[in-house]
């Protein structure tokens, strides 16, 4: 029992120094990738790692730190690999745990599309979570906000949607918010791995149908 109180403490210590590490690195973030959307996807995390079993605390510290090495949100995204790499060695996580979490962060992110799928059922679940905060009413201001952050417009009814894009292109290529719908966020829900987050995301991708429908509406003066 007692040593079941103090592996519990440990856990908690490792997660609250990760809050605090993340904190530090994203409180003034303006893209939509800031503390809170962290937060979010922490709380998304803990409630699909129960509905399916996984491995609560890999889960909670992957969610935590998923953003930090972002190459969107770092200049030298090598130096913030090895910074990661260094806390996690010396934050007292087991070694088989920290290279689990640190495969999760490398292989999670969107890219395109053209990513292989998740290998651990901890991965899928913490990459339903993120994917989830970005559709539905939080994924619709998370767009403007990076779009604002990237300085592309709101709409260009010239500019078309892209298909089959390269991770380059994804990046890189003539965007505008309401295309990233057809892009990214509308391809979401086809996409989560869990059976709860499938769940979870029918009502966020069905808000955002009927968002698109007043806003061409509304563009057209039809409203």
């Amino acid at each position: 029992m007692k040593q079941h109180e103090e592996e519990q403490t440990k856990i908690e210590g490792i997660l609250l120094a990760a809050e605090a590490l993340v904190k530090e690195k994203l409180e003034r973030d303006s893209s939509g990738h800031d503390w809170w959307h962290i937060y979010r996807v922490v709380q998304t995390t803990k409630r699909i790692a129960a509905q399916e079993g996984a491995d609560g605390f890999v889960c909670e510290l992957a969610a935590l730190l998923h953003d930090v090495v972002d190459e969107k949100l770092n200049a030298d995204p090598a130096a913030a690999q090895r910074e990661l790499e260094a806390w996690l060695a010396a934050s007292g996580t087991p070694a088989e745990q920290v290279q689990h979490v640190l495969e999760i962060i490398s292989t999670m992110s969107f890219k395109g599309g053209a990513r292989p799928p998740m290998r651990t059922l901890e991965g899928q679940v913490v990459q339903d979570a993120d994917r989830l905060d970005a559709i539905g009413a939080v994924g619709i201001s998370r767009v403007f906000a990076y779009s604002g952050w990237k300085g592309r417009p709101i709409h260009d009814p010239t500019v078309m949607a892209r298909e089959h894009m390269t991770e380059a292109e994804y990046r890189a290529g003539k965007d505008t918010a309401i295309n990233h719908f057809y892009e990214k966020l509308l391809k979401l829900k086809e996409l989560m791995n869990t059976a709860y987050a499938r769940q979870l995301a029918e009502e966020r991708h069905r808000f955002m149908e009927q968002y698109l429908q007043h806003f061409y509406a509304e563009w057209e003066g039809e409203r």
